[in-house]
């Protein structure tokens, strides 16, 4: 079947509306991203680094959101102080010293004038060699791909480990930012995996790791999937624990790093 074909039979994507409602809270103004989605259920308010989101079904009346968002007050102010609470390090500024989160740690940042934008890791931290005509959009290239590389490293590191005793290597590997999740397995054995995974502790990348290939074995997650994780990775439950506890961080640093400055 031809592609044009396949457009002309193939059901549209939905389409999301969107707007800004601006909520009272706690002695400020906050603004909060009404969408209204055509795959959605239920209403549905939610809070990450980049601020709070109402999500609205089909069907559900604007005067139901505003509802919704007042039945829920304290629970998005509870969420609100959790984020603020987060103690991110300060955002990278072109030229000025700074921090780099890489492995669990915060490298010290400096940086020298280069023919091109390169980040590199040494024995002093990090070192960012920087263009003359450098942006902030070559910044944020400049760091996924920095990223990207150390997180393919470290797969490649650890993968061998893990293979004897798999029906199958994985098919390939995709790195990706997740808002929820940190990695996922499809069925045609290829991996995602979280980019913020290289900004924490080594163990709990590493978990998640082995979390994905034992979903070429069972895919799902019964008694005998967790099986196949503890026998290769029988300090799960720690790293789990770890996610619980700078998941969110995690994912927020790296929205900070890789998101443009306003």
């Amino acid at each position: 079947m031809s592609g044009f074909l396949r457009r002309l039979i193939s059901p549209a994507a939905p389409t999301l509306q969107r707007d800004t409602v601006r909520l009272r809270l706690e002695d400020a103004e906050i603004d909060v991203l009404r969408v209204r989605d055509p795959r959605a259920r239920r209403i549905k308010l939610s809070v990450d680094e980049r601020g709070v989101r109402l999500t609205l079904p089909p069907r559900a009346s604007l005067v139901m959101g505003e509802r919704f968002l007042e039945q829920h007050r304290d629970w998005l102010s509870t969420q609100l102080r959790s984020y603020q609470a987060q103690n991110l390090p300060a955002p990278l500024v072109i030229g000025e010293p700074g921090q780099l989160p890489l492995r669990g740690e915060l490298l010290p940042l400096r940086w020298e004038s280069g023919r091109y934008a390169h980040l590199q890791v040494d024995a002093d931290g990090a070192c960012l060699h920087w263009p003359a005509r450098g942006t902030d959009a070559t910044l944020r290239r400049t760091l996924r791909e920095f990223y990207e590389a150390q997180t393919r490293a470290d797969v490649g590191r650890w993968l061998p480990r893990y293979l004897p005793g798999l029906p199958r290597a994985p098919a390939r590997l995709r790195l990706k930012v997740m808002s929820s999740q940190w990695g996922s397995l499809a069925p045609d054995g290829s991996m995602a995996l979280d980019l913020a995974l290289v900004l924490g502790r080594p163990s709990a990348f590493e978990y998640v790791l082995v979390h994905e290939l034992c979903h070429l074995i069972q895919a799902n997650h019964s008694p005998a999937f967790w099986a196949e994780v503890s026998q290769r990775f029988p300090d799960w439950h720690a790293e789990r624990d770890y996610f619980q506890l700078e998941g969110r961080r995690l994912k927020a640093m790296l929205r900070q790093l890789l998101t443009p400055a306003a």
